[in-house]
């Protein structure tokens, strides 16, 4: 891996963008999520809170996926959230772990810890939860984000992975509360673990075979 500037070019010859006050996936994540609260707020009439109509419609209303075969709502219902201080609270923990993911991860990295962990969160709600349940946000994204980089941090550097399996158990259970999914939580911080692993182990392997061949 070499550094040019805010270029990192891999061994492959593919690159990934330094943080810099250029449009990074994080910051593009952050704000087309809040564009899109900004449209489901105009459509509420209040930008305080989501009314419940305008959240079975984009949000993830199970009921409408099984019933009305409304899929795409398991996607959608990743960048739809609730009131102001869901966004906010979101948003913030995606910028704390999506920078530092940005320094970890190719793009196309980037992007499939994010979507797949935002998606398996969904999954989990759809398969587990009840048919009447409603749900939306980013949050089992950011938990993947999360998973993804605590992880990759120590299997990287050859360090115990347990202590990363501690902390993103904590942070799983600092989450819990009155309305919120856990189970989108853990699917997502599930799949970025795994995906986290398995990239650190890839580098490393990459690395080795390189280093034996040259």
């Amino acid at each position: 891996m070499n550094k040019y500037g805010d270029i990192v070019v891999f061994e492959d010859g593919s690159t990934m963008m330094k943080n810099s006050l250029k449009l990074t996936p994080t910051t593009f994540l952050v704000t087309f999520n809040v564009l899109v609260y900004v449209y489901t707020s105009l459509l509420s009439g209040n930008f305080i809170e989501t009314k419940t109509s305008v959240l079975v419609q984009f949000g993830q209303y199970n009921f409408a996926v099984l019933n009305g075969g409304e899929y795409w709502q398991l996607l959608t219902s990743i960048f739809v959230h609730v009131d102001i201080m869901h966004i906010a609270l979101n948003m913030l923990f995606l910028l704390i772990f999506g920078l530092r993911a940005e320094e970890m991860f190719k793009i196309e990295e980037y992007a499939a810890v994010y979507l797949l962990s935002g998606l398996t969160g969904s999954l989990l709600t759809l398969v587990l939860m009840a048919p009447n349940t409603l749900s939306a946000g980013a949050s089992g994204a950011v938990f993947g984000m999360y998973g993804a980089t605590i992880i990759y941090s120590r299997k990287a550097f050859g360090q115990s992975i347990m202590s990363a399996l501690i902390y993103a158990f904590l942070f799983l259970m600092l989450s819990t509360g009155s309305g919120v999914n856990v189970i989108a939580h853990f699917g997502g911080l599930a799949t970025g673990l795994i995906m986290g692993y398995t990239l650190a182990k890839s580098r490393k392997n990459a690395y080795w075979t390189e280093a034996y061949w040259q």
